[in-house]
This record gives structure tokens, sequence and C-alpha cells, in this order.
């Protein structure tokens, strides 16, 4: 008996980013050159099934039982909805998603767009076709009838692309991507406070105008009010990670110096001496998250919710015990988990503990150096405070 000549390549993981389209291998190919060795076949075999699982499940993406074969994007829609159409999990859609290089903005979604799923090699493959604004050229039209001549020059007409899909909702966060959430220690040491009103008015409002001290001679015309809030603590080691940061308004310097001399721009609460200054951000742009799993594994819990919401839901903002320091990038998905606690076993009559269950997801939009800032994208259960947060 001859066995067949074969050469084994072990699949490459299916990487795609916006600079390189999917790299893979065959996991067989016959062999092409007569001076290759041969394989007894159950070693082939045996190092089939033990290489294959492992490429398998490093690039799982599984697809929803009813997913379309193509959706047309509307205004309205977000990324994340998109990807929720055709995927389990839908902030796996990078994995799976290639740029096509013969549109403009290639990396951006506009409505209007069609998303197509498509397999290569096998494999499914997100895409999308874009009927591009063509130039508007003017017709010629008939010469005048009094026989003057008449020279037409062709006009373009343009019409901008309409705003990209977003990746979530941007109304949802957009009031918190300039505005404190937080401050650590060093930061609140560091930002100027509010002494006193004119004419020694203590409690501030619209326009009024104050003093202040400890405002750095930089340039900064705007500022931002805020006070100090409670201590955001890790509930296992009981770390100091920042303190939360309540926005109460913004000012404008008039005159530098010590005291410099500021006035109320907005309000949303009363300001009072002792609140603190910080140098206003320019306002940022929306951006366009790249959602995806941590560079490494992490575990952390939720230890706040904006608004101070017993039971946390889609949409809802909460803080974690993961910021900078441990990797924490904005775009990051984690997985939520519940605990689900102890059952009394109905044989033994002993109580054993039941393993945490997934409860949902949610995606950092804003880091620190201690805590992060999260939008809870998906739940299937409630949520709530100290609920631990992982790796997906």
């Amino acid at each position: 008996m001859i066995l067949p000549k074969w050469r084994l390549a072990f699949g490459v993981n299916m990487d795609y980013t916006h600079d390189q389209d999917y790299t893979e291998n065959n996991i067989m190919s016959p062999l092409r050159t007569p001076h290759a060795a041969r394989i007894p076949i159950i070693t082939l075999i045996i190092m089939m099934l033990t290489s294959a699982p492992i490429a398998v499940r490093a690039d799982v993406v599984d697809l929803k039982p009813d997913h379309p074969e193509r959706y047309t994007v509307v205004k309205g829609d977000t990324l994340w909805d998109i990807s929720a159409r055709f995927l389990k999990s839908p902030w796996h859609w990078p994995k799976i998603w290639k740029i096509n290089e013969q549109i403009a903005n290639p990396h951006l979604i506009y409505p209007g767009d069609v998303v197509v799923l498509r397999y290569v090699d096998g494999k499914p493959v997100l895409s999308v076709l874009r009927k591009e604004k063509l130039p508007l050229v003017d017709v010629e039209t008939p010469p005048p009838s009094d026989g003057r001549t008449v020279k037409l020059s062709p006009r373009v007409h343009s019409e901008p692309l309409e705003r990209a899909v977003p990746t979530i909702p941007p109304d949802v966060i957009l009031p918190f991507l300039s505005q404190p959430l937080a401050v650590g220690e060093k930061e609140l040491e560091q930002a100027g406070y509010i002494t006193v009103g004119l004419d020694n008015r203590i409690a501030l409002g619209d326009n009024s105008e104050f003093y202040a001290r400890g405002l750095k001679n930089d340039g900064h015309e705007y500022y931002q009010i805020f006070r100090k809030g409670d201590p955001i603590k890790h509930p296992d080691t009981g770390e100091l990670l920042a303190y939360e940061a309540i926005y109460l308004g913004d000012a404008q310097r008039l005159i530098s110096g010590d005291p410099a001399k500021l006035v109320v721009t907005t309000v949303k609460q009363e300001i009072l001496p002792r609140d603190r200054l910080m140098a206003a951000p320019q306002k940022p742009p929306l951006p366009y998250y790249y959602p995806r799993a941590p560079k490494k594994e992490v575990n952390g819990r939720i230890v706040a919710a904006l608004n101070a919401v017993s039971e946390i839901g889609p949409y809802t903002i909460v803080a974690i015990t993961l910021g900078r320091r441990e990797g924490m990038e904005e775009g990051n998905v984690l997985r939520i988990m519940r605990h689900v606690g102890k059952h009394k076993d109905p044989v033994t009559r002993e109580y054993y503990q039941l393993p945490d269950e997934e409860s949902g997801l949610l995606m950092v939009f804003r880091v620190y150096e201690k805590v992060s800032y999260a939008l809870v994208m998906d739940a299937t259960h409630p949520i709530h405070i100290l609920d631990v947060v992982t790796t997906p």
C-alpha cells in the first residue's frame, strides 16, 4: 500500500485590521515536491484532530440562525445594532469585516449603504456596497430661437455624505465625553477653587461673577465647575480609586491673577464656595469606537451607576474598577457576570456554590487611571452594583 504524500500547514488565525486583508493558510494541500518525507496516516489523523480545534476556537464567530444575507443601513442605526442582526456576539464584527477599498471612506458606514454577508474559503465575511453620489452634469439645452450662441459649461452639484453610522447611540454618551466624571487625589489637589461671589454672594447662578484661587496662568479661558463626590473604592481591596466628580456648570475667566475673576456661563446645580475648577477640554468629536476584547485577561467590578439606579439595564452608564493601569482602552468590551449564589443539594442536603452566569455586555468609552466608564450594551438579566466584569 502506498500512502499519499501530503504537506501539513497549520492554519493561521484570521486577523483583520484596517491596514490589511485577511491572512489564512489551508490546513492541507497536496505535496508538489517529490522529496518530501512520507507521514504515516495515523500520525496525520492525530495531528489533525489535536491541532484543528485550536485554530477553530481562536476565530469562532457565530452567526445568528435568522441572519439576513444583506441589510440596508438607515438613519438612526448603530454599528452594534447592525452587527446584532448578523452575529450572536455583535462585538465580533471586526473579525469578519472586510474593507472595500474601491469606495470613499471605506472604514465608515453611512445610511444607504448595503451590508452584505458572503463567504470566503468557507468563512463568513461582511462587506459594504455603496452607491457613490456621482456629480450631476447639466444636460445641454436647445439653442435660443433668436439665433444667439450660448456657451454651456457643465456644473457639478456636490452633496456631502450623511454622517457616518456611530458604534453606539451618540446621544447616550455625548454629554459625558467632556464633563468630569471622576477625579483623582492629585487632580483634586491641583484644581482651583471658588472663594466668594461678588458682593459676598455665596450661592452662584447664571452670569454670577466670582473670585477663585489656585488657577494657573496657562492661558485657559474656560473652566468646568465640579464638586468632589463620594469616594470610589475597590470593594475587595478597599483601595481608593478616585472620587466622583459632580458636574455643576461652566465658567469663563475675565481677569487673571490671584484671585482670578470669572463669570458663570452655565449652571447645572447650585454653585458654592470651595467648589473646584478644572480647565475645560475642547469639545470632542463623536468618536467611532472599535469594539474589541481587552488585550489581556482582566477582572473587575461595577462600583457605581450614573443616576444611582438600583437595577441596571441597557444604555446605563456604569463605573468599573479597571482603568488605564490595567490596560483598559476605549472600545473594550467586557462580559458582565451575576453572582448566582449557593443552592442546597437535594441529595446530600449540603449547600454548594453555583457558578456565576453572564448577564450582559458593556463597552468602555472613557478611561481614567484606576477607573473607567462604560455603557451597558446588552442585558439578559438585571445588573447590579458589585457585579463582576471580565474579559469575554
